[in-house]
Parts: structure tokens; C-alpha cells; sequence
């Protein structure tokens, strides 16, 4: 899976179960709401996050952000796209699940509107589908470090 080039769909599909395996250490006593995710740098390096819950709620941090800043606090910077999935926690991610405003946002802080988002789902028997978006699409008129 290289930074620079476009991904097959077995690669996506691969990509895309990498954030359904980081989608099983999510801790959501809460919600039951499980999400998870993998992010692709620039170094070909892919770090996986998953949502992590708060009795106090606001300390509650997403499975996108989690892997963004893994991947930061690694010392990646650069990115060329990100796979997600989530739902309730007892079953498999049968609907598309796409990142909070939040999310959105810090990805804008990291990249441009072309990042590549694939909101993956699957079936109870382990059918894999995705939909392809760019942050662009997702976060029109954004806000980020080019508006300072």
C-alpha cells in the first residue's frame, strides 16, 4: 500500500479490515457504539485507533483522532488516506460510518481536500463494501493552517 498511488480495491478492502480489527479494542461502555480506524502516512506506515469512552463524556475521543494522534506523536505529519467503520458494538459494521465534525476538522489540520476517506461495512457474513470520499467532499470550505 504506497502513499503515492491509487489503491487496488484488494488493498482497500485490506485497508478497510485493518480498521475492523482496530474497531475490536474499542472501549464503549457507554454508547455501545464501536468504531475504528487506520490511517495511512506518508512513510507506508498504517496506525489503527478506536474509540475510547469517558464516564465524563468530554474526555471521549474518537477512533480517527486516536490514530491521527498516534501517527503524530510518532512522528508522521503526512497522509494520503484513512479507512473507517463502526456500529454497535454486538454487531458487525453493517452501515457506513462517517467521521464526526470533529474528526473532520482535525484531519483538515493534517491534510488537503484530496485525503482519501473509505467508510467501509460489512455484513454479518463478512462482506466487505466501501464508499470512496475526499475530505473535500466531506468538509467543504474548510478552516485550516493555509488560512492563518
Amino acid at each position: 500500500m504506497g502513499y503515492n498511488k491509487t489503491m487496488e480495491n484488494t488493498e482497500i478492502i485490506s485497508f478497510i479490515e485493518q480498521a475492523i480489527e482496530a474497531r475490536k479494542n474499542a472501549y464503549t461502555p457507554y454508547s455501545h457504539f464501536a468504531v475504528g480506524a487506520a490511517l495511512l502516512g506518508k512513510t507506508g506506515r498504517i496506525y489503527t485507533g478506536c474509540n475510547i469512552e469517558n464516564a465524563a463524556y468530554t474526555p471521549t475521543n474518537c477512533a480517527e483522532r486516536t490514530a491521527f494522534f498516534k501517527a503524530v506523536s510518532q512522528g508522521e505529519h503526512e497522509f494520503s488516506a484513512i479507512a473507517i467503520v463502526g456500529g454497535r458494538a454486538d454487531m458487525t459494521c453493517a452501515q457506513i460510518c462517517p467521521p464526526c465534525g470533529v474528526c473532520r476538522q482535525v484531519m483538515r489540520e493534517f491534510c488537503k481536500d484530496e485525503f482519501l476517506i473509505y467508510l467501509g461495512k460489512q455484513t454479518p457474513e463478512g462482506e466487505i463494501s466501501y464508499r470512496t470520499m475526499t475530505l473535500g467532499q466531506l468538509l467543504p470550505e474548510s478552516f485550516g493552517p493555509d488560512n492563518l
